[in-house]
């Protein structure tokens, strides 16, 4: 973490998920500050006394700003001294932002753009988003707000020359806030089968820390204006719903399937095929150059350039699927499944 010895972080929306494994990979290290982000002041206030209890020497190192992405007025002041920025304030759940897509549009796309132009301003070093495979293709209201929000990531990259802006697109994230898994497993406790939407839609899958992991790559490797991609696996949520209901008890012959919900794919894609005309393969990961031509379409009449990579669209179908066993191992991996597998007297 030498690249970020005694440098001030910001984490928008820093309370959520992602957040607090950022804080937590980050927090006993030699980092000066990390700030928190957001506009809630008791999932704040909570994060605060959590700290205080399990880092009690560390936790004069992190401060908790209030504010709004939506609110550039209570940007500014948040990003006074600060080095680099972690973006991750979003709003993410499919349906919600297909019943209310303007509010979608408020913290997704304004929210990104009020945190760029501050950042320019403030003359941060570099900001890092994060993205989702639902922005490419998209077909819902997120999805939508979040392929925007990349527009004006790339956008402004190539008008901005003093701070590096990156983005990252990642899948499903296992058992963040929000995510199914923890519902699965409220089922299984209450007694009640569990439900899924249908059996055969995939998607990909990855735990909290490879999140983090992806961001620190575009952090250290990335170029202004490149869309980063980890080379994620995926299962059917038939195999996910099986892999929680062999670790924590539950009847896979009563898994219930209730539809699909409203804006939700069959599968999702990370690398499109349009991408995949100029995408790097970096072995693990994909990235997506800027386009840095300009408007001046005139002078590819005269001199095109006709070449094209053979790589195709990088989907939750055509990845590598897990099965059921192999599920469950990476479920094992996470500190939340193997906490809810010992409250329930299931370790494994």
């Amino acid at each position: 973490m030498s690249l970020f010895t005694g440098k001030t972080l910001m984490i928008t929306g820093g309370t959520g998920s992602f957040g607090n494994a950022v804080l937590n990979r980050f927090i006993e290290t030699d980092i000066g500050e990390i700030r928190i982000f957001s506009r809630d002041e008791k999932k704040q206030d909570d994060m605060r006394h959590e700290i205080q209890k399990e880092y009690p020497e560390a936790a004069g190192k992190v401060r908790f700003y209030i504010g709004d992405v939506r609110d550039i007025a209570s940007v500014r002041p948040a990003m006074h001294g600060v080095d680099f920025i972690f973006h991750a304030a979003a709003l993410k759940q499919v349906p919600s932002c297909e019943f209310f897509p303007m509010e979608a549009v408020k913290t997704n796309v304004i929210g990104t753009d009020n945190v760029l132009t501050a950042a320019i301003d403030e003359e941060v070093k570099s900001v890092i988003c994060l993205s989702t495979d639902k922005a490419a293709y998209p077909v819902n209201a997120m999805g939508t707000s979040k392929a925007m929000m990349e527009k004006v990531i790339v956008a402004k990259s190539r008008t901005c020359k003093s701070t590096k802006i990156c983005c990252t697109r990642y899948g499903n994230v296992l058992c963040s806030r929000g995510s199914v898994i923890p519902l699965w497993i409220d089922q299984i406790r209450n007694g009640d089968p569990i439900t899924i939407t249908d059996g055969t839609m995939t998607r990909f899958i990855m735990s909290l820390e490879e999140a983090v992991d992806l961001v620190l790559f575009a952090f250290e490797h990335g170029q202004s204006g490149d869309i980063l991609v980890q080379k994620a696996p995926a299962c059917t949520i038939q195999t996910q719903a099986e892999a929680v209901c062999e670790l924590f008890g539950g009847d896979k012959e009563k898994i219930k399937v209730i539809g699909i919900r409203h804006g939700e794919k069959m599968y999702e894609t990370l690398l499109t095929n349009e991408e995949c005309a100029h995408a790097v393969d970096l072995g693990d990961f994909f990235r997506v150059p800027c386009d840095q031509r300009d408007l001046n379409y005139d002078k590819f009449f005269v001199k095109g350039d006709t070449e094209r990579n053979t790589l195709t669209e990088f989907n939750s179908s055509n990845t590598e699927l897990l099965d059921v066993e192999q599920v469950k191992k990476k479920l094992l991996e996470l500190s939340y499944i193997r906490n809810e597998l010992a409250s329930m007297g299931r370790m494994p």
